[in-house]
């Protein structure tokens, strides 16, 4: 019993960094966030971000790792994905492109990400230029979060994400599965 208790503590206490981890590298991205700054915001004593993780860039590596979809890219729609990456970024996604042109491995990250959406998204689309069409609305999805939530740009302060999802409807319609 006591065993599992402490394994449950040393869980709870790597969920507590990798928590803090993602905030942090969201935040300030890979240069800028600090194993103590990640300690402080987890409320554990630095050592622990080591003992559990190895090294900052290897704790870098599991804090923006994308949630993988696989076999059901057909079934999660395009549009959907896309009102979602047009609401608020969960902190790893955010880490990940804040920081995926800057740091090796955010950018093998975002690489494989998004090489295994195009792969699983061609599946969906139908003629010879199945991977084109998936890896033109993978990049139209990146492009958009980016210039969004990163470089602000101003022509968002006037359109809704209702109305970027009704333009997006015909781009993206190809893609589009029977619901």
């Amino acid at each position: 019993m006591a065993e599992t208790s402490r394994d449950a503590k040393r869980a709870r206490t790597a969920q507590l960094i990798l928590e803090a981890a993602r905030e942090e590298f969201a935040t300030r991205g890979f240069d800028g966030a600090t194993i103590r700054g990640i300690a402080a915001a987890a409320a554990v004593d630095p050592s622990l971000v080591i003992q559990h993780y190895g090294s900052k860039a290897a704790l870098f590596a599991v804090a923006v790792q994308l949630p993988s979809n696989n076999a059901d890219v057909a079934a999660d729609h395009l549009l959907e994905v896309l009102a979602v990456r047009l609401g608020e970024l969960p902190p790893e996604t955010r880490a990940l492109v804040r920081s995926m042109l800057t740091v090796p491995e955010a950018e093998a990250s975002m690489r494989q990400f998004l090489d295994e959406r195009v792969e699983n998204l061609a599946g969906s689309f139908d003629g010879d230029d199945a991977k084109l069409q998936a890896l033109l609305a993978v990049s139209g999805i990146l492009g958009l979060t980016i210039t969004q939530h990163f470089l602000k740009l101003r022509a968002f302060d006037d359109v809704s994400s209702e109305s970027l999802l009704e333009a997006a409807g015909g781009w993206l319609a190809p893609a589009k599965g029977d619901t």
